[in-house]
């Protein structure tokens, strides 16, 4: 479903990118984990058309995201809640968005159900939520068109332990129906509640693809790959 082959790309001095593969197939949810700066968000934007890649490929059903008819129906996407305008409410942003995918405005209520957004948040201006209910507006965004994939990234950053809660039972709820999940975290904790397979990068590389089950520490795994790297930045639950 989601497929990144060999994807490299460097930025003037810095190689953000170098030769990273990896999958995430129907059904699976995949944390994409690293600390900061290790190349996590530059790969989901070369896999949402953002940022170009020096070479290689990322794919979604077979395709570059930039030849998707409507790409918001086959990929859903969180790449942060910047890009919603202050002065809309959370409805009107939605509502929009919709617009823009054709689909019907009783999408909107559907999705907002689905993230929690009652109707009162949802009448607010976006400029007055919280970080944990931009949060989850931007899920519900992701989820307009009902996509068969989704691409998080960071999406537990603002959420309170029952929003933590409310997103695991989605993401999995999802993948049940067959949704392909790729979720970035720099947050260990986070990735072995939610994934089923781990991917860990760090410097630009992928050091290890492992499903959760099969490691008896994941904990002591990703230090031990991460230290040599960024010796004295990783510590336990994030980076310093």
């Amino acid at each position: 479903m989601i497929e990144i082959e060999n994807l490299t790309k460097r930025f003037g001095a810095v190689q953000a990118l170098q030769g990273v593969s990896f999958g995430v197939s129907a059904g699976r949810i995949v944390g994409f984990l690293g600390p900061n700066g290790a190349g996590k968000s530059t790969c989901l934007r070369i896999l949402t058309g953002l940022v170009r890649a020096d070479a290689g490929s990322a794919t979604i059903d077979g395709r570059p995201y930039g030849e998707l008819e409507v790409p918001g129906r086959s990929v859903g996407v969180l790449l942060g809640t910047e890009s919603f305008h202050p002065g809309r409410t959370g409805r009107e942003c939605l509502r929009l968005a919709a617009l823009t995918q054709g689909l019907p405005a009783a999408r909107v209520d559907e999705v907002l159900d689905e993230v929690g957004l009652g109707r009162a948040e949802a009448s607010r201006r976006v400029g007055e939520y919280s970080l944990g209910m931009r949060q989850r507006l931007g899920v519900a965004q992701a989820l307009l068109g009902d996509p068969s994939a989704l691409v998080l990234d960071e999406p537990t950053n603002g959420l309170d332990p029952q929003g933590q809660r409310w997103l695991s039972t989605l993401l999995h709820e999802r993948a049940e129906r067959g949704c392909a999940v790729l979720l970035s975290s720099h947050q260990l904790h986070d990735v072995a509640r939610l994934a089923h397979r781990v991917v860990m990068i760090g410097g630009g590389r992928v050091l290890q693809d492992v499903a959760v089950a099969e490691v008896a520490d994941l904990e002591e795994l990703y230090f031990g790959l991460t230290e040599g790297i960024d010796r004295g930045r990783v510590q336990l639950g994030g980076v310093r």
